[in-house]
């Protein structure tokens, strides 16, 4: 081996000697080559074989030593060399830690590396990062990410890979988000493959985007309030809302209403490439009404109810939906392209024009109403839960983005009714907690994200109105058959449990619909509400209580016999008008004080 390091003496020679006018750059540069020089001769003169080694000695023949100028000498001073040491220590290390090549058979390689996270990075692009024990072994040295479309089940052969990345225990693979383009990717899943046997196979688990936000041009979350106190209001009597003192208000935006065919008398709106008609009579309604509740400081939860005809919106509404229906809504379409552009562009353009835009501002987005209550609120035809419940939490999840997409501040709920854990034989419906557990469970499997629950915990019957009372359907325990008023404590303390947390929080629940009719008396109606009020108040898991309503609605006194108005049709005020006024306020006392007698306990 000493002819071989003889001719490299004489190359390290001839580059200090010959180039005087190289930088710094070239020297390491050639101090790079001569290593990987040394590598080769190495390897050719079998240094990295295991068998033993025949040593020759040979005579050398005297080398004249040529003597450096402090010039030359500077090209590599002992900085320089110890910087080219440490390098070549640190690539050794890491080539030293480098994780095990793994044969994995292919019934294991679907979720072989595990999916950190699927987010949008700080350069307002996709990053999805991923983790495994070791290398799986495959026809390269590859990770590739793909994305595929909501609706889409399982891998396709024929997709291509939107980015790739050398192998390693841990990954970041980088994709554009392109959002509002016709190739947005906003609303697409995520999931990494290796090529094997000539062929894309999936290593991972598919997740979507969990952080929409990132790209919001709004971030308004709400006003600050000293009270939990809400009301379905009435449009035509905003001048009450203000004596009434309420913080926060629901309110619907049935599609019917909102979504226009053709442009005359609309507003177009273009989004993923596609453009939308809404109806500008009605958004002005909108308009004014929302900026005229922020300016009285209240907050506004708006519902979004899908009531389109299917002949003349099909792509809004499931297919499953689209006939045969028992509920004046029905369920939202994200089983298609056109579906999911559409929800897209409907959750878009209204978080959009309420979040900041000077036509007033909504804090809170519930998606359908009593979507539990599948036969009478949330039509689709009879299915299993966990069919029905991906149904809506792919809808749902559209929704999501296009809204925190917009405003990163808003608030998005799941709307239950008060059905929790009846275990009925053929019930049309589902149980609401059936449902929130299917519906939670798809959402973090395929990366969770900040929803929230929107619960209308009305007494059983409806008729009833001293919830305190108790029921043989309203009990303390977590299978309660019912939630009402009197058992709320079982709602928050359920949604405290590992499974329903987010990021470690309780999630924000508000009480968007609770009411209680007049037709057994003004008083017994005005109880119950200062009483419900009272226990919102005192449960720190709960954000607001909204309730029905600010002046009683003809149909239900009608249908239902249920008068549950603050006011009565003709304006005139009950008791309940003032209890609800004063309930949070240094007057409570002067107003509520009578309801202690009638409820039997001292709140």
């Amino acid at each position: 081996m000493k002819k071989p390091f003889k001719k490299l003496k004489e190359f390290i020679d001839n580059k200090i000697l010959y180039s005087r006018k190289g930088t710094l750059a070239v020297l390491i540069g050639s101090v790079l080559a001569v290593l990987f020089v040394v590598g080769i001769l190495l390897y050719t003169e079998g240094a990295f074989d295991k068998k033993e080694e025949v040593v020759v000695t040979t005579e050398e023949k005297p080398v004249t030593e040529v003597k450096e100028t402090p010039k030359e000498r500077s090209y590599l001073d002992e900085d320089i060399l110890k910087a080219i040491t440490n390098s070549g220590d640190k690539v050794k290390r890491a080539l030293g830690e480098r994780p095990a090549t793994v044969d994995v058979p292919d019934d294991q390689l679907a979720e072989y590396v595990k999916l950190d996270s699927c987010i949008i990075g700080e350069s307002g692009g996709v990053e999805v990062t991923g983790t495994a024990e070791g290398i799986p072994t495959s026809d390269d040295k590859y990770y590739y990410l793909f994305d595929a479309a909501m609706y889409e089940d399982g891998f396709s052969t024929d997709a291509e890979p939107i980015s790739k990345i050398y192998k390693d225990s841990e990954v970041t693979l980088k994709a554009a988000l392109n959002k509002a383009a016709a190739n947005s990717r906003l609303y697409r899943k995520f999931f990494i493959a290796v090529k094997k046997d000539d062929e894309f196979k999936p290593v991972s688990h598919a997740s979507y985007i969990t952080n929409p936000e990132a790209v919001a041009s709004h971030n308004y979350g709400g006003l600050q309030h000293s009270s939990k106190k809400g009301l379905l209001v009435d449009p035509s009597h905003l001048d009450a809302v203000g004596d009434l003192g309420v913080n926060y208000a629901t309110y619907n935006i049935p599609l019917n209403r909102l979504l226009a065919t053709s442009a005359g008398g609309s507003v177009a709106y273009t989004y993923n490439g596609v453009t939308y008609y809404f109806n500008g009579a009605i958004l002005h309604e909108y308009d004014y009404l929302f900026t005229t509740l922020n300016s009285k400081g209240v907050d506004v939860a708006a519902i979004i109810l899908n009531n389109v005809s299917p002949s003349t919106f099909p792509e809004v509404t499931h297919p499953n939906a689209r006939s045969g229906s028992t509920a004046p809504y029905y369920m939202f379409n994200a089983s298609d392209e056109a579906g999911v552009n559409a929800l897209a562009a409907i959750g878009s353009f209204l978080a959009e024009r309420y979040s900041g835009s000077g036509h007033g501002n909504v804090a809170m987005w519930i998606i359908g109403n009593e979507v539990n209550a599948r036969k009478e609120w949330n039509y689709m035809a009879s299915t299993d839960l966990g069919t029905y419940a991906s149904a809506y939490a792919r809808a749902f999840r559209v929704f999501y983005n296009a809204i925190k997409s917009n405003n990163a501040g808003a608030h998005v709920y799941i709307s239950l009714d008060q059905q929790w854990d009846r275990n009925m034989k053929d019930n049309p419906d589902y149980d609401g907690r059936d449902l929130l557990d299917s519906f939670a469970a798809s959402l973090r499997s395929y990366g969770d994200i900040g929803w929230g629950l929107a619960q209308h915990p009305y007494t059983v019957p409806l008729t009833d109105v001293a919830f305190w009372n108790g029921h043989k359907l309203v009990t303390d325990s977590a299978d309660t058959s019912f939630i009402t008023m009197k058992n709320i404590g079982v709602l928050t303390n359920y949604m405290s449990s590992e499974a329903m947390l987010y990021n470690g929080s309780v999630r924000s629940i508000i009480l968007s619909e609770v009411g209680y009719t007049s037709t057994k008396g003004d008083a017994l109606q005005a109880a119950a509400i200062a009483y419900a009020y009272s226990k919102v108040a005192a449960n720190g898991n709960l954000h607001a209580i909204m309730f029905s309503r600010q002046t009683d609605a003809p149909e239900e006194i009608a249908h239902d016999g249920l008068a549950m108005g603050l006011c009565t049709t003709g304006g005139g005020h009950k008791l309940s008008y003032d209890v609800f006024k004063y309930m949070d306020t240094p007057q409570r006392e002067e107003h509520i004080a009578f309801a202690r007698d009638i409820v039997g306990v001292n709140f």
